[in-house]
């Protein structure tokens, strides 16, 4: 038994003074307000629920700051993609673990406790298939339990190199497999997180461009009840080239020929429409934004104030993994409606609205719905509910004579990381004073990898 008590706290009723929150095998059993602590109690200031990580390629973590020099045309996410092909091509098992365990470390030092994995990376090197299926998801599996984050796993469908069943090109050999590998390499996944606590595995047809109409089908067949995750609409050359193939733009094509609904995270829909995020809205499927590496790719700024108007749920992810802070991703989102419209505390949706607990609540709801959608109804400090938890520092001048919801603006729009102290996951202290307890473990492993691989060619 775990029994934690804070000064105050945010529970799904809103916020609450003197709790204590009782927790065993990694799940809350009881949440009591008003009340003075126990002897035996933990204590701390201020507690939030962690939040999920909804989008994640975790291997990109190691070209975090490399891809930041001009080419000799203009650079884009096309351009950015080949240099990733790159890396990718010199990497092998061991430093893919190493470089997955860095990242999921880091987004519990960041306020995250549960991340989507969208395993694209299938193959050795050469895009030679593994004897065992399971080498890679087994790798995840090894980062997520050494570093403690919760884990639903999002093995990729990957078979064409664009729309209409193109062929796929070389660099994308290590992606590639048919409906029949994708079937073990999916069961794989299902063996590799059993024993990981609250541990999903779902499906990742990975865009329109990499199946066909026939392929899309049959991959969301295999997920059940288990989340759907796809990239939709990220690029303008990616809606360009959906309409020369189909006449429909990328949207809406996927809702005219799947049954999207709210199992489904579109990743991006940067370019949607407002006709378009208006039945994503109405089937209540979960938009999945990644603003800090939309804008570190030059994807474009979402249209938030158009899917907000109807009530549309989003989720945050820390995608390429260039930079990895929950609150950044939230302060991002809303800076990036700032510039487009002029206008400040644009996502709060109503006057006298806290923007903090507004981004806040929706990112909370919508990522739970996309990475476990039958749990999702259980999100948050609620009794039943995985002791999924992180503490701000009272005393980080952020937060200094703060109270309520202004601890979240001031958490998102002015403390960010500086500010975070400690993160349970499932009822066990990962970080505390703002860092991981392997941390040292964790980085020796990837300055080796990362060494190897730059010595490489």
């Amino acid at each position: 038994m775990t029994t934690l008590w804070f000064e105050t706290a945010l529970l799904p009723q809103g916020w609450a003074e003197r709790v204590r929150i009782s927790a065993a095998d990694g799940r809350i059993s009881a949440v009591a307000t008003g009340v003075a602590p126990a002897p035996t109690d933990e204590r701390h200031g201020i507690a939030i629920p962690g939040l999920p990580n909804l989008h994640s390629h975790a291997f990109q973590r190691g070209i975090a700051g490399l891809t930041e020099r001009r080419g000799p045309g203009a650079d884009s996410f096309w351009s950015w993609r080949e240099l990733m092909y790159g890396f990718l091509e010199r990497m092998d098992a061991e430093e893919f673990e190493a470089v997955s365990a860095l990242a999921y470390l880091e987004m519990l030092e960041g306020g995250f406790t549960h991340v989507g994995e969208f395993h694209y990376l299938h193959h050795d090197r050469g895009g030679v298939p593994y004897a065992n299926p399971g080498e890679l998801p087994e790798r995840l599996a090894a980062a997520a339990a050494l570093t403690g984050i919760g884990l639903t796993l999002l093995p990729v469908f990957y078979a064409h190199g664009g729309f209409g069943g193109a062929d796929p090109a070389p660099r994308q050999r290590r992606f590639i497999c048919d409906l029949e590998q994708y079937a073990r390499i999916h069961e794989a996944c299902r063996s590799a997180v059993r024993a990981l606590p609250g541990a999903v595995v779902g499906v990742a047809p990975h865009s329109l461009r990499a199946v066909t109409a026939q392929e899309l089908r049959g991959v969301a067949a295999l997920a059940g009840t288990a989340p759907v995750h796809i990239h939709i609409a990220e690029q303008l050359k990616e809606v360009e080239d959906c309409l020369s193939w189909s006449g429909r733009r990328p949207l809406e094509w996927l809702l005219e020929n799947a049954a999207v609904n709210a199992r489904w995270c579109l990743v991006h829909a940067t370019h949607g429409t407002v006709a378009e995020l208006a039945e994503v809205a109405r089937r209540g499927a979960v938009i999945g934004l990644c603003p800090i590496t939309e804008a570190s790719l030059g994807d474009g700024i979402f249209p938030g104030v158009a899917y907000q108007q109807y009530q549309g749920r989003f989720g945050v992810g820390s995608d390429s993994n260039v930079r990895i802070d929950a609150a950044e991703e939230l302060r991002l989102l809303e800076y990036s409606q700032r510039l487009e419209h002029r206008a400040r505390n644009v996502l709060a949706g109503a006057a006298g609205v806290s923007t903090g607990r507004a981004l806040f609540d929706a990112a909370l709801a919508g990522g739970w719905q996309a990475l476990q959608p039958q749990a999702a109804a259980a999100a948050g400090l609620q009794s039943g509910a995985w002791l999924d938890l992180v503490t701000l520092r009272p005393e980080d001048p952020a937060l200094m004579a703060r109270a309520g919801d202004e601890l979240l603006d001031s958490w998102i729009f002015s403390g960010g990381r500086a500010a975070l102290d400690c993160v349970w996951r499932a009822g066990t202290r990962v970080v505390t004073g703002g860092v991981h307890r392997l941390r040292p473990e964790v980085l020796a492993r990837y300055r080796r990898a990362l060494g190897r691989l730059r010595g490489r060619t």
